[in-house]
């Protein structure tokens, strides 16, 4: 069975995004997108909300094709290509998206459809609203918080609505010269 990983940057208060969405906040730099290659080398499924989904859309298909791409933005935008994407939406019609699936309705069901297919793992990459659903049904396995060394006293929260007591087991942390400090938690 593959798992559902959620890979999120967050404030060290609790916070993903602004209180308008704003993500200008979050740290990255070369050692991060590093790491992140070696997470993203083990999933074969990347799992958005529609309004991340349409921002990465945005940008990631022709991001390596730049006169000015970064290696990373060329290694990513490649994967970006391959990498199975699913979307959770009732809006977004999945006609004409390439190697994407949405899904807009029975999300346990079908979350847990595509956990019992073989492959790697699937990451929902930041799109908090429907991460927020996805833990609250508990479909999410393993978490990678990215905590940011930054207070913004309010805004989009990291975690909303926790229905039940949910006990996890830090597997791993990597601490970034930044100041970044990433923390993998599995749920048990």
């Amino acid at each position: 069975m593959r798992n559902l990983v959620y890979f999120m940057h967050s404030s060290l208060d609790g916070f993903v995004a602004g209180s308008n969405g704003e993500m200008d906040w979050i740290t990255v730099d070369d050692e991060i997108f590093d790491f992140v290659t070696t997470m993203t080398d083990q999933v074969d499924t990347a799992l958005y909300g529609r309004v991340t989904y349409q921002m990465m859309e945005a940008y990631w298909p022709t991001a390596g094709e730049q006169p000015n791409a970064s290696r990373h933005d060329k290694e990513h935008s490649i994967w970006y290509k391959n990498v199975s994407k699913v979307v959770l939406s009732k809006t977004i019609n999945e006609t004409g998206l390439l190697n994407t699936k949405v899904i807009s309705d029975n999300l346990s069901e079908n979350i847990n459809k595509l956990k019992q297919q073989s492959g790697k793992n699937i990451l929902i990459f930041g799109s908090p609203r429907a991460s927020h659903s996805l833990l609250n049904l508990g479909l999410v396995d393993e978490f990678w918080i990215f905590i940011n060394p930054i207070l913004l006293g309010q805004g989009i929260p990291l975690f909303k609505n926790v229905q039940e007591l949910i006990k996890l087991r830090l597997l791993d942390t990597k601490t970034f010269t930044s100041g970044v400090v990433a923390l993998h938690y599995r749920k048990e």
